[in-house]
């Protein structure tokens, strides 16, 4: 592959500045929507009880639902103030931070209180903070390159065997 045809695959995938294309980051802002309304409904339905942890683990739901609405579709939110300014913090963060931010709150419910409705409720922001991780990994090597490795490797393995020709010494 040269340099051109190299270029013009990297135009065609579209990415910015995080190294995502297009049709993940649309995939993400999904997964962090469904996972918003999953959070506030379970959380909601979680806080009809008179469980005290069940009851702080809804809140905290429902408190992760606001943050990945506030956080990826500010424009569910037009009528809180500081919602722009947030999204566009969000939006300046590295998808690992986002990964971290969104499993970790996903997460604490469950270990507050672990039920049914704590782990269906928080299961797609999980996997929302899972893809932004998976994000971060970088995108795969194409073959021509990972080829090239090899038989540099092996190239320097055999240097270093001391044996260029393959025979023995």
């Amino acid at each position: 592959m040269s340099s051109e045809e190299a270029a013009a695959a990297d135009k065609n995938t579209a990415t910015d500045g995080d190294g995502m294309s297009w049709w993940y980051r649309w995939l993400c802002k999904t997964a962090a929507v469904l996972g918003g309304i999953s959070c506030a409904v379970m959380g909601i339905w979680n806080c009809v009880t008179v469980h005290p942890l069940n009851i702080a683990a809804g809140v905290w739901m429902v408190l992760t639902a606001c943050v990945l609405f506030i956080c990826e579709v500010p424009f569910c939110c037009q009528f809180v103030e500081f919602a722009n300014a947030v999204a566009d913090r969000a939006d300046r963060m590295r998808p690992w931070q986002k990964a971290m931010l969104y499993c970790g709150m996903a997460l604490f419910p469950v270990f507050l209180s672990l039920s049914i409705t704590t782990l269906f409720g928080n299961a797609i922001a999980f996997a929302t903070g899972v893809l932004y991780g998976l994000a971060s990994l970088g995108k795969k090597g194409d073959a021509v390159s990972y080829a090239r490795l090899q038989h540099q490797k092996q190239a320097d393995e055999e240097k270093l065997a001391g044996t260029t020709d393959g025979s023995a010494p």
